[in-house]
C-alpha cells in the first residue's frame, strides 16, 4: 500500500538500499521516503541496522546497492551537508572530558557569535554560554550538543538516541523542544529511539528497522509494509 504524493518533496529517500560488512548483511533492499517537514522516529533492536542507516544518510558510508537521495540529490553528489544537523548518542563521559565552555562547544560549527547566541537561545541555554560543559546537568549538556547541530540552521536534524542517561522530566522537556522545532520551523527530524511508547505519541511516523523496513503512520493508524523478503 503506497500513499506517496507526486508533489511531495522528500528530505530523505532510500531506494532498494542494501549494505553489508563483509559477508554479514545489515540492510536488505530498504525503501522509504521522509518528506520535508516530517517528524519521524526510527526504532529497532540492537543490531537491526539503525546506526548503519544513519551513517549512510550522513554520507559516512556508501550504499552497496540502491541509492539514497537527500533533498532530491543522490547522496554521492550531495554537497550541501550544512543542511543536515547530527546529534550523536548522549555520553556523560564525553561531556565530562570536554574542557570547553558552552559557547566554545557550539562554536565548533561557526565562529559567528550572533549565530552561537541564537542557537543557545533556541534551546534555552544562552544564560549558560560561559559555563564549562562538564559543570552542566545531563539534560543541559544534551541541549548544548543540539545547539551545536542547530547553529548551521539545518533543514534536517538527525538524533541518535539523544535521551539515553537523561531523567524522565528532562526527556519530556527535550521532546517538547523537538516538537517546537518541527512545528514552528518546519524542520525535518529523524529521531532514533528505543522508547517506542514515548516517541509514538510525539512523531508523525514510526519506522521500524530490522534489516528491512516497516512503516507505521501513527496519526491515522495505517500500516505501510514497505519491504519484505
Amino acid at each position: 500500500m503506497s500513499r506517496k504524493n507526486k508533489s511531495e518533496k522528500y528530505a530523505v529517500s532510500l531506494k532498494n538500499v542494501s549494505f553489508a560488512y563483509g559477508k554479514e548483511p545489515v540492510l536488505a533492499n530498504v525503501n522509504c521516503d521522509i518528506a520535508e517537514g516530517e517528524y519521524v522516529a526510527l526504532v529497532g533492536h540492537n543490531g537491526s541496522g539503525k546506526t548503519t542507516l544513519l551513517q549512510l544518510v550522513l554520507g559516512l558510508l556508501i550504499p552497496q546497492k540502491g541509492k539514497i537521495e537527500l533533498f532530491g540529490i543522490e547522496s554521492v553528489r550531495f554537497k550541501e551537508w550544512s543542511f543536515i544537523g547530527y546529534v550523536p548518542q548522549y555520553s556523560p563521559l564525553r561531556a565530562a572530558q570536554t574542557p570547553l565552555r558552552v559557547d566554545e562547544v557550539v562554536g565548533m560549527e561557526t565562529k559567528n557569535k550572533s549565530e552561537i547566541g541564537k542557537a543557545l537561545e533556541a534551546v534555552g541555554m544562552r544564560s549558560h554560554m560561559h559555563s564549562l560543559i562538564k559543570e552542566l546537568s545531563g539534560g543541559q549538556q544534551q541541549r548544548v550538543f543540539i545547539a551545536r547541530a542547530l547553529v548551521k540552521r539545518p533543514k534536517l536534524l538527525i538524533l541518535d538516541e539523544p535521551t539515553v542517561g537523561v531523567d524522565q522530566t528532562t526527556q519530556d522537556t527535550f521532546y517538547d523542544l523537538l516538537d517546537e522545532f518541527n512545528k514552528k520551523y518546519g524542520m525535518t527530524i529523524i529521531l532514533v529511539s528505543h522508547d517506542l511508547h514515548t516517541v509514538s505519541h510525539r512523531v508523525q511516523k514510526v519506522m521500524q528497522l530490522d534489516r528491512k523496513m516497516f512503516t507505521y503512520v501513527t496519526n491515522d493508524c495505517y500500516v505501510d509494509h514497505i519491504h519484505e523478503k
